[in-house]
This record gives structure tokens, C-alpha cells and sequence, in this order.
């Protein structure tokens, strides 16, 4: 096979737009077209269908692409590990995390690591969706759940706690409550789940037993961890949260202390192919350390 051809066709499947691919590879719609279809042509199967709002793999393009990624991936790791053969690590890292802990807590921490190892060029990428380390759209991942795939390595790196939280403001106004019966007389809020969940056991609360026996509901929901802290900041009453979330939070007090919410693992993630990189290695070390010296 031709690898300017395939490397063309991983492209456009990558964007599955032609005019974007030459915007990428620097090649014309037509040039990108041609490469396409000579590929196609040696191969005896089409690769892609084409409709009027865009283009969509085939069987046969969706088994060629998964092949092509994996090159890529392979080949990249590669120049990876030829790259790091110095003694100093340098070059491209892109790491993402949780957007609230990306947020509050680990932009903090980017300036002493890029101080420390001035040659490593940084992307932090704050999401909360899960991008494909096997594809190297990161490097790296923060992850507040196992992960899945059997070709990334998976380190623990921290185990923080969720509690309950309200302003001061909230609790002079109605009072603080002493145990979980006393919840029935206050304002609770609570993560939406309908989409999805940054970690299991997000609204922890509201599976106690003796919170689903007095039936107790967040009259208040949102999708979004940032914007849960928030409300109670704003004093729209008590929610459950991760201990991180409220790091040196000013004017928020932990309500009922001896109400332990589950313990939450996080994990550093990464492609087995880099598993020898000296840019994911030394952020890990890095991190680790900052981590244990954080109180969550």
C-alpha cells in the first residue's frame, strides 16, 4: 500500500470532510479526492460514502482506518521515544483531566512543572469527556474511573473524599443542621445525571438510607460540578461534593462532618506505547507529589 495515500485516507477519516483534510495536510479538495480514490481503486472496495452532508466510513473503510490508527499511534510513539533519547525530556505533552479539577486545582500546578522542564511544551485539555489515548488525541489522562481498554497503563494517583457543603451565609440564614433527619428542613442540590456522571456516586446523598426513607430530593440540579459549587456558594443551600472542589474555599463550611460520602480513585492513564516516555513519566512523578501534599 501506498502510505501517502493511507496517510491521506486517515486524515479525511479522521475529519470525514475532504476540505478539511487539505486544510490539515496542506493539499487541495481535489488532491485529497484523487489520493482517495486511487486508493480506493487499488483496493477493489470503496472506503467511504458520499452524501450531501459529508462523507461516512464503509465496512471496509472503518477495518482500514482502525488498522492506519494504529500505525499512526505506533509510528508516533516512536518518534516519541527517538525524541526523549536525551537526557532531558522535551517535546509535545497533552494531558486532560476533569474540567472542575483541571479548573480548580491542576492549573495551579502547571507553572512550577513548566518552570522545572522548560523544553516540554504543554496542552492541558479541561474535559470531561473521555478522549482516546490509543489514538493520541492525549498523552495522558486524569481519570476518575478505571479504565477500560486493555492496551493503557493505569497508575493510581490519588483517593479524595466526598462530603456536604453550604456557605456560611446559607447556614447563618437557616440554621446548621446537627444530623440527616435535620436535612428535611433545608434546601438540597444535587448533580443531574441524565447525560452522564464525572464519577460514580456523584449524588451519594440522596442513596443514604435514612435520606431515602424521609424521601428527601434536590429541589435544584445541574450537569456540572463547577456550577453545583457555585449554587453553594450562592447560598442556594447544601450539596454533596468532592472534597477538592472546596480546596481553600472561602466562606464555605463542611456540614455534617461525621457524614462520609465514598471514596473516589483517581488514576493517571496512558498509552502502553508510551509507557517508556520521559514527558509522561516525569509529570506523574510530578504530580504525585503535589498531590500528597494537597489535603482532599
Amino acid at each position: 500500500m501506498d502510505w501517502d495515500k493511507l496517510r491521506v485516507f486517515h486524515t479525511v477519516g479522521m475529519h470525514l470532510s475532504l476540505t478539511k483534510a487539505g486544510q490539515v495536510l496542506n493539499l487541495s479538495q481535489s488532491a485529497v479526492s484523487r489520493q482517495i480514490s486511487g486508493l480506493e481503486e487499488s483496493m477493489g472496495v470503496p472506503l467511504f460514502h458520499r452524501h450531501a452532508r459529508g462523507l461516512m466510513l464503509t465496512e471496509q473503510g472503518e477495518i482500514l482506518y482502525k488498522t492506519v490508527s494504529d500505525m499512526v499511534g505506533k509510528l508516533e510513539a516512536t518518534q516519541t521515544a527517538l525524541a526523549e533519547s536525551s537526557l532531558r525530556p522535551k517535546g509535545p505533552f497533552k494531558l486532560t483531566a476533569p474540567s472542575a479539577f483541571t479548573n480548580l486545582w491542576l492549573t495551579q500546578q502547571m507553572r512550577e512543572f513548566t518552570e522545572l522542564y522548560p523544553e516540554i511544551e504543554v496542552t492541558l485539555v479541561a474535559a470531561d469527556r473521555e478522549l482516546d489515548l490509543t489514538r493520541r488525541e492525549a498523552d495522558a489522562a486524569i481519570r476518575l474511573y478505571p479504565a477500560k481498554q486493555n492496551d493503557l497503563v493505569q497508575r493510581p494517583l490519588m483517593s479524595f473524599s466526598n462530603s456536604l457543603f453550604a456557605s456560611n451565609d446559607y447556614l447563618h440564614a437557616r440554621g446548621t443542621p446537627t444530623m440527616l433527619s435535620d436535612l428535611k428542613d433545608h434546601k438540597l442540590l444535587g448533580f443531574d445525571e441524565a447525560i452522564a456522571s464525572p464519577f460514580a456516586e456523584v449524588n451519594w446523598l440522596y442513596q443514604l438510607p435514612e435520606v431515602k426513607q424521609l424521601g428527601l430530593k434536590p429541589y435544584f440540579k445541574v450537569n456540572s460540578l463547577m456550577a453545583l459549587r457555585t449554587a453553594v456558594k450562592q447560598g442556594m443551600g447544601i450539596a454533596p461534593l468532592p472534597n477538592y472542589l472546596m480546596y481553600r474555599a472561602r466562606h464555605i463550611s463542611r456540614v455534617l462532618p461525621q457524614v462520609e460520602g465514598p471514596k473516589t480513585e483517581a488514576y493517571y492513564v496512558y498509552p502502553m506505547e508510551l509507557k517508556n516516555s520521559k514527558r509522561v513519566n516525569v509529570f506523574r512523578s510530578y504530580i504525585s507529589q503535589k498531590i500528597a501534599n494537597a489535603s482532599f
